[in-house]
C-alpha cells in the first residue's frame, strides 16, 4: 500500500506551502484591516490585498485546482484532497486567492457537467477568472430542505421564458453585490416521481421580481467575509426557457453531483483547520504558566494534543481513502465513504476546536484569535451539504442491507 502522493501532487503542495507562508498568512491581517474599510462590506472580493494574492496564485499554477478536466487544473480527487487540506489553514484567504472558494467551485462543476455552450460562456468562464461570484439558491426556510425532495420554488414554463416563484435562505454569498448569477433549485413538476420534480435554472442578479431580504448570521457572525448568507425571494421572476440547466427533472440529480466533490473539499479543508488549532493550541501551551508551570507541562493538556493528533490523523486516512475511491471507481462506488467522511470531520474537527479553545481560556472566545470563528463556521458543516442524521441514517440502512447480504451467502 503506497501512501506517497504522486511527482505532480508534491510539486504542487511545495508551490501552495510556499505560496502561504510567503504571501497568504502574511496578507491575512492586511485582508482584516483593508474589508473593515470597504463602503460595502459584503464585496469582499474587492479588497486590494486579495487581488494580489489572486494574481499571485495564478502566477504559480494555483488556479481553479479544483475542477478537473481542460477547464480547470485536470487533477484527480486525491490530487487535490493533498492541496484543499494545506488551504485550509488559511480557511478565510487562502480558497478564494486560489478561486477554489464555495459556493463557486460547486457551480462551476455544475456549468461544467451540464451547462450549455452559451452557458459556459457567458457564466462559466468569468466565475473561471474569477470576474464575478455566483450563488447557489436550495435550502428553504418552509420545509426541512434536508429532504430536497421538499423544495416548493415554482419554476413554471410559460412559452419562452420560466416563471420562478418561491423564497430561500442560508444563500452563501449572496449579499455579495458580485454575485451576478444564482442557480436556482424548484419545481418544474410537482406531479412527476419525487425524484424528476425538480430542476434547477440560472438567474441573474438584477432579474426584476428577485429581491434579497437580509443576511443570515451564523452564531453571531455574519460571514461578510466571504459574502455572507442571504434570504431572497422570487416573486414571478421571469427567465429565458434557454437559462435551463440540463432538462426538466434533472435538478435532483445535478444537486447530488454538485454535492458529492463539494463535501471532500470542506472535509480536506476543515482537516487543514484543526491543523491550524493545533498549531495555536500547543503554541499557547508552550507560553502559558498555570499553576506554577507551562500549560504544556499539565497532563490535561498533553492529553488534549496527542487525542488531537491521533484523531485528525484517523480522519486524514480516510477522507484520502474516499477520493481515491471518487477517483477509482467513481461517486457512487464512494457513496458509503463519502457519508463516512461528512459525518466524522465536523465532529472531530469540532472536538479539536473546543479543546484548542479551552488551551487559550477566554481568549479563545474572543476576536483575538480565530478559533470562534472557526468553530462557527465547522458547526455550520453539521448542516452544510445534508446535516449529520440525514447521512447515518442513509449510512446505517446501507451497511444493513449489506450484513443481511453477507449472512444470507453464507
Amino acid at each position: 500500500m503506497d501512501f506517497g502522493f504522486d511527482k505532480r501532487t508534491e510539486e504542487l503542495r511545495e508551490a501552495l506551502l510556499d505560496f502561504m507562508d510567503g504571501h497568504v498568512r502574511p496578507a491575512e491581517a492586511v485582508f482584516d484591516e483593508q474589508l473593515a474599510q470597504l463602503d460595502d462590506r459584503w464585496a469582499w472580493d474587492s479588497v486590494p490585498v486579495l487581488g494580489e494574492l489572486r494574481a499571485e496564485a495564478r502566477r504559480r499554477g494555483l488556479w481553479n485546482l479544483f475542477l478537473p478536466g481542460e477547464e480547470g487544473a485536470g487533477l484527480t480527487n486525491l490530487q487535490y484532497a493533498a492541496l484543499a487540506e494545506i488551504s485550509g489553514r488559511s480557511i478565510r484567504l487562502a480558497p478564494a486567492a486560489m478561486n477554489c472558494a464555495a459556493p463557486d467551485t460547486g457551480n462551476m462543476e455544475v456549468l461544467s457537467l451540464v451547462g450549455t455552450e452559451e452557458q459556459k460562456t457567458q457564466w462559466l468562464e468569468p466565475l473561471l477568472s474569477a470576474e464575478i461570484r455566483s450563488s447557489f439558491a436550495m435550502t428553504e426556510p418552509a420545509v426541512a430542505s434536508s429532504d430536497a425532495t421538499n423544495i416548493e420554488t415554482a419554476i413554471v414554463r410559460d412559452g419562452d421564458d420560466y416563471v420562478l416563484n418561491g423564497r430561500k435562505w442560508w444563500i452563501t454569498g449572496a449579499m455579495n453585490p458580485n454575485a451576478k448569477i444564482f442557480i436556482v433549485m424548484g419545481k418544474t413538476d410537482p406531479t412527476a416521481d419525487r425524484h424528476r420534480q425538480q430542476s434547477m435554472i440560472l438567474v441573474e442578479r438584477d432579474t426584476p421580481g428577485l429581491t434579497i431580504h437580509r443576511g443570515m448570521t451564523v452564531l453571531g457572525y455574519d460571514d461578510h467575509d466571504h459574502g455572507g448568507h442571504a434570504e431572497l425571494s422570487f416573486d414571478d421572476v421571469r427567465v429565458p426557457a434557454s437559462n435551463l440547466l440540463g432538462g426538466e427533472g434533472d435538478g435532483f440529480a445535478v444537486a447530488q453531483a454538485r454535492l458529492g466533490p463539494g463535501r471532500i473539499h470542506h472535509c480536506m479543508r476543515a482537516i487543514g483547520l484543526a491543523e491550524r488549532a493545533i498549531e495555536l493550541m500547543c503554541a499557547r501551551a508552550d507560553e502559558r504558566i498555570a499553576f506554577g508551570k507551562p500549560l504544556a507541562e499539565q497532563g490535561v493538556i498533553r492529553d488534549w494534543i496527542a487525542e488531537s493528533r491521533v484523531r485528525i490523523e484517523q480522519l486524514r486516512l480516510l477522507v484520502l481513502k474516499t477520493a481515491w475511491l471518487m477517483d477509482t471507481v467513481g461517486n457512487k462506488g464512494a457513496h458509503t465513504e463519502i457519508q463516512a467522511i461528512k459525518i466524522a470531520t465536523p465532529a472531530t474537527v469540532e472536538w479539536i476546536l473546543d479543546k484548542a479553545i479551552q488551551t487559550h481560556g477566554a481568549g479563545g472566545l474572543s476576536q483575538d484569535f480565530p478559533l470562534a470563528q472557526m468553530i462557527a463556521g465547522i458547526r455550520t458543516l453539521r448542516f452544510a451539504d445534508g446535516p449529520d442524521e440525514v447521512h447515518k441514517n442513509a449510512l446505517a440502512r446501507t451497511e444493513l442491507r449489506r450484513q443481511a447480504a453477507a449472512r444470507a451467502g453464507r
